[in-house]
């Protein structure tokens, strides 16, 4: 039998590869395999190659099994140690309701190409990142027209995710129902309790004087709608929303006001690292045990150092939820503990941002920073439908 025979040797190290010729043992084209690696003595000087070729044969004759190369773990490569790209592809972003609704916009504009998971709560969305289920959240935080999201921002403090960026969408309502119903045949509409207060004014112009009920999503209640059949109720929700679930469009552009945007928090985490080359914006939680006397002094801090606050959001303290002070001569007065949120624009990169942060630190109890990470600076238009 014939056999093709390549040996290499390093410091003692023979490495052999066989690959016998026969038809009942000749592997197929293009597939090597290697045969064993042995420890050797290293070649004597006056050897020559002949001999040593064969010492090598010799010892191979003994041999494991062939391997079949493609069946050979492949090395780990940077890439495979490497964290998930940072803005984009492949990306796993938890968002709250189902296809259709305004987050899975949101989400898509924050991390284009993303893989947009639907969660059926902000509490699951939040889960999810935390449990390893999604890389990203996106969830919104205020409307220019129905105001801040408590819950988020009570979840942001229960929670130990970090806001790594913003997002601004803007807010197209539409008036959905099913094929061939008229508005006059409604008796409710259904929508997210934001969608129906920003559609309140319109929907009263459009002669709807019916029930409005509120569900957990505007997405949600087309898909219920449709699921159910409804011929008497319609839904607020975007015009993608018509198309996933064969709704027809009664009346476009219902919001009452076209200016109608919504903010969105991007959340992962671990937070980014905050930089100087762009503007940046911090949002940070804070607390005092003797109540809100102290907001002046941190206020000051920040006017003092010429940094502008583009929000400041007060939430009811959940550890402390009413202080109590006696007094002999008027009974007992009680007051509603605070916690703060506050947003910011200056990066954490910045002394004077450092500066301020260490002198709100003096006047409070508690103190967090939820994130510093870069402004949304897309433009838009009252007119983009999404």
């Amino acid at each position: 039998m014939d056999t093709l025979t390549s040996s290499y040797s390093t410091s003692g190290l023979c490495l052999k590869s066989l690959i016998p010729t026969s038809r009942a043992h000749r592997h197929e084209p293009n597939q090597l395999s290697i045969r064993s690696v042995y420890r050797v003595e290293s070649p004597k000087i006056d050897s020559n190659r002949a001999d040593w070729q064969s010492s090598c044969a010799i010892l191979a004759s003994n041999s494991l099994d062939l391997v079949p190369v493609d069946k050979i773990p492949k090395p780990l490569t940077i890439s495979d140690l490497s964290p998930s790209p940072l803005h984009g592809t492949k990306l796993r972003v938890a968002y709250q309701g189902v296809p259709g609704a305004y987050s899975e916009a949101a989400a898509g504009k924050a991390y284009p190409n993303c893989e947009a998971t639907p969660c059926d709560q902000f509490e699951v969305a939040f889960q999810a990142v935390e449990l390893w289920i999604a890389d990203r959240a996106v969830l919104p935080v205020e409307n220019s027209l129905g105001g801040s999201i408590h819950r988020n921002y009570d979840l942001l403090l229960r929670h130990r995710l970090h806001i790594v960026g913003e997002v601004q969408l803007p807010v197209h309502h539409c008036l959905l129902a099913l094929p061939g119903v008229r508005k006059e045949f409604l008796t409710r509409v259904i929508s997210h309790p934001q969608a129906l207060s920003q559609c309140e004014h319109t929907l009263t112009k459009l002669g709807l004087n019916v029930a409005r009920e509120a569900v957990d999503d505007t997405a949600g209640a087309a898909e219920f709608i449709a699921s159910n059949n409804l011929r008497d109720t319609a839904a607020i929700a975007s015009a993608r929303a018509a198309e996933l679930y064969g709704m027809e469009i009664l009346a476009d552009g219902i919001q009452d006001d076209s200016s109608n945007v919504t903010r969105f928090v991007m959340l992962a985490r671990e937070p980014i690292i905050p930089r100087n080359d762009r503007p940046f914006k911090t949002s940070i939680v804070f607390a005092h045990e003797k109540g809100t006397s102290v907001l002046f002094k941190v206020l000051s801090a920040f006017a003092f150092r010429n940094i502008s606050l583009t929000k400041i959001e007060s939430r009811p303290h959940r550890d402390m939820p009413v202080r109590i002070v006696d007094d002999a001569n008027v009974g007992t007065a009680k007051h509603f503990e605070y916690m703060f949120y506050v947003d910011f624009e200056a990066s954490m990169a910045e002394v004077r941002a450092q500066k301020a942060l260490a002198e709100v630190q003096e006047f409070t109890s508690f103190l967090r920073v939820l994130g510093s990470y870069p402004m949304d600076m897309t433009p838009w238009s009252p007119t983009t439908r999404d």
